[in-house]
């Protein structure tokens, strides 16, 4: 099952804590594939950066429609992406905040405050 089966559109969704954290699990494996993907990219570009001006720029293209397939993804599912590998959960008054490769939603952030903002959640 792909995720355009379980939430065929964008949607804004509000998230109680007991929501954020049922749907990480989720959330969680498309982060970690997309960033397993990402990094082996990364790992190639290095690789050929300086040597192969044509393979570079192919390698940064596919980085970035990788970036921009987890981002849909998580935003399929009423999830923000912030950053590299970070998600916001809105909650009506601000968001519960996850960075990879965290377990679990610890921390919020009002929406004027950033990832430095976070604050952990009690």
């Amino acid at each position: 099952m792909n995720i355009e089966q379980i939430v065929p559109s964008l949607q804004k969704r509000i998230f109680d804590i007991h929501q954020a954290k049922g749907l990480l699990p989720l959330v969680y494996h498309i982060t970690e594939g997309s960033h397993l993907k990402v990094k082996k990219m990364l790992n190639r570009l290095e690789a050929v950066k300086g040597k192969n001006v044509v393979l570079a720029t192919e390698i940064e293209a596919d980085i970035s429609s990788e970036v921009d397939k987890w981002q849909s993804k998580l935003a399929r599912l009423g999830v923000t992406p912030k950053g590299m590998w970070l998600a916001d959960f809105d909650t009506g008054t601000g968001y519960y905040c996850w960075k990879f490769p965290e377990n679990d939603i610890r921390f919020f952030h009002g929406y004027q405050d950033g990832f430095s903002g976070r604050i952990e959640i009690q």
